[in-house]
């Protein structure tokens, strides 16, 4: 019979060194902020047939763009990524782009421009960071209130604070994952990624909910079995719930991440990793720390 609560030290192993992976990784390298955070221009082209990049990326050198990346869109587009913020370099580069293509024979238009300036980059940069951290407590404090009637054999409050160790877990690794590949693939993220954090926690927190919200029907229901056999009863039978849930999720996601688009790639790729890690931390993490923390509290 499954018991994943005698088990729970082999699976805070798993997460801790993964955590741990993913601290370092943050550490040493950092995460990549495009344009959406440092500032910076994004334009999107199309072209009858597609030219060679490497010749686009020539014909720019003139005005030397500052970081100037250039990447497929679509079948027959580009999106070109670079720091400058003036309309005159952006209005230069069209005209560049479609004196090539007419040499070419290459019909050219412009698809989209934006720009960005670096303070109010900045600006986004500080109230993506604040948004994480209300959610954080206001869904920690939501389960401390929603389990208020919980006192025995652990204090409601003490949920929330398991949520956030859970939720705490659920950020680090994608955030992990990404320091990696924007120090050796240089990944830039932006605000598609704080997005998916945000999508990513809501998730987490579903499952996590319906795990405690188990174990808060098996006190009443099973008043004779100590908390360590109900919870693991109460995991158990909520397990093919989350996990067919999260599988059913995770195949739609895979199909976005093999067949949509390039610019979609890494925004869906955070959400696998993401979506993973919470449904590991809601099944293997959040309930077993219960059972952690009360025998510490007995011990003590």
């Amino acid at each position: 019979m499954l018991n994943i609560v005698e088990n729970r030290k082999i699976f805070y192993t798993i997460s801790a060194v993964t955590i741990a992976a993913s601290i370092a990784a943050l550490a040493l390298w950092g995460l990549q902020f495009g344009i959406d955070f440092q500032g910076g221009s994004v334009l999107e082209v199309n072209y009858s047939a597609l030219p060679d990049l490497s010749t686009v990326s020539d014909s720019l050198k003139p005005f030397k763009l500052s970081d100037l990346k250039i990447a497929p869109l679509g079948t027959n587009g580009a999106v070109l990524r670079y720091k400058e913020t003036d309309e005159a370099v952006h209005q230069n580069i069209i005209n560049i782009l479609a004196t090539e293509a007419e040499k070419n024979k290459i019909q050219f238009e412009e698809r989209r421009f934006s720009s960005i300036g670096p303070t109010i980059g900045a600006e986004l940069k500080q109230k993506s960071v604040k948004a994480i951290i209300i959610v954080l407590l206001g869904i920690s404090l939501y389960i401390a209130w929603a389990f208020r009637k919980v006192s025995q054999p652990i204090s409601s409050w003490r949920y929330g604070v398991v949520t956030l160790i859970a939720l705490f877990h659920d950020l680090v690794i994608p955030i992990g994952l990404f320091a990696y590949l924007g120090h050796f693939y240089g990944v830039e993220v932006g605000a598609n990624f704080i997005t998916a954090l945000l999508v990513i926690l809501g998730f987490s927190v579903h499952d996590t909910i319906v795990v405690f919200d188990r174990i808060r029907e098996n006190l009443k229901r099973y008043s004779h079995l100590s908390f360590m056999p109900l919870v693991n009863q109460s995991i158990r039978e909520t397990l093919v719930r989350s996990l067919n849930t999260s599988l059913t999720v995770l195949v739609t996601l895979s199909a976005l991440y093999i067949f949509g688009g390039e610019n979609l790639k890494y925004f869906v790729l955070a959400l696998i990793v993401g979506i993973f890690s919470g449904t590991y931390s809601s099944v293997f993490i959040a309930a077993p720390l219960l059972i952690t923390w009360l025998t510490f509290l007995k011990k003590s």
